[in-house]
């Protein structure tokens, strides 16, 4: 079952990284302000980023190294995820 890593743009302008296996749901929770403390906090915006990989193992790992990128590394990473790709999971 594939999982997913993903970046969340909060109101604040931070990037909140966390992991998930249903992208629309888990964007949804983190909008209605049930998903992480820290998007209930600062209200999370859209998603500007995220990456499949093969299972929950690998997605905890990956977003663990993102955790530990610095921000100007994460923002280059957004800035290069293509917009195509978000479209498939925007939510109205």
């Amino acid at each position: 079952m594939s999982a997913y890593v993903y970046m969340v743009r909060c109101a604040n302008g931070a990037l909140y990284t966390g992991w998930t296996n249903d992208l629309v749901h888990r964007l949804a929770m983190h909008r209605s302000g049930s998903g992480a403390k820290y998007t209930r906090a600062f209200k999370a915006v859209d998603m500007v980023y995220y990456e499949e990989l093969p299972d929950k193992s690998a997605a905890m790992q990956r977003e663990y190294a993102l955790k530990h990128l610095a921000k100007k590394q994460k923002e280059e990473l957004v800035r290069r995820f293509s917009r195509k790709l978000l479209k498939k999971i925007e939510i109205s």
